[in-house]
């Protein structure tokens, strides 16, 4: 962990506290794979933190660096990139190209937080479409929004999507 002094951020001037936890366990996750020899998930690891520095900049974050939340966010765009070219490699005939995205997703998925369940889903999804009086496919987008800042980073969207859409039709 590290501390910032910023006067800026904190108005009582205390040390702005930032857990950098998934950032170290990726870091010390590629140094592992470096000494094992093991190149594929070297070269994934390496990926993945390229990306985040790319985010860093992005966002103009560079010297305090991202936080856990924020390099999920990364983590689950770089496993939607490599879902989708996993689809595309499959139905252009390269089983051997979407073999090697589907290892890379399981590498990416150990920096993920526990994913919900299926059921615990539409539990969730029931409860809130319930809290909100939504009734109708029509409002698909207002209880998505809803759903999705709710259940952002702990279950996949196209299941969440999914799930809304049988719910709206009952």
């Amino acid at each position: 962990m590290k501390t910032l002094k910023t006067s800026k951020r904190n108005l009582l001037n205390k040390p702005l506290i930032v857990s950098f936890m998934l950032k170290q366990k990726i870091v010390e996750d590629l140094k592992t794979a470096m000494k094992e020899g093991n190149a594929f998930k070297r070269d994934t690891l390496r990926m993945l933190d390229s990306m985040i520095k790319n985010a860093e900049i992005e966002k103009k974050k560079k010297e305090e660096g991202l936080k856990d939340e924020e390099i999920q966010e990364v983590v689950v765009r770089a496993i939607k990139q490599r879902k989708d070219s996993m689809a595309q490699y499959e139905s252009g005939g390269r089983s051997d190209l979407a073999e090697k995205e589907k290892k890379e997703i399981e590498i990416l998925t150990a920096y993920m937080p526990e994913q919900m369940s299926e059921e615990v889903v539409r539990e969730e999804v029931k409860k809130i479409i319930s809290e909100l009086g939504i009734g109708g496919s029509n409002e698909m987008g207002k209880a998505m929004g809803a759903i999705m800042g709710r259940l952002k980073g702990k279950a996949d969207g196209q299941l969440i999507r999914k799930i809304v859409e049988e719910e709206l039709k009952k």
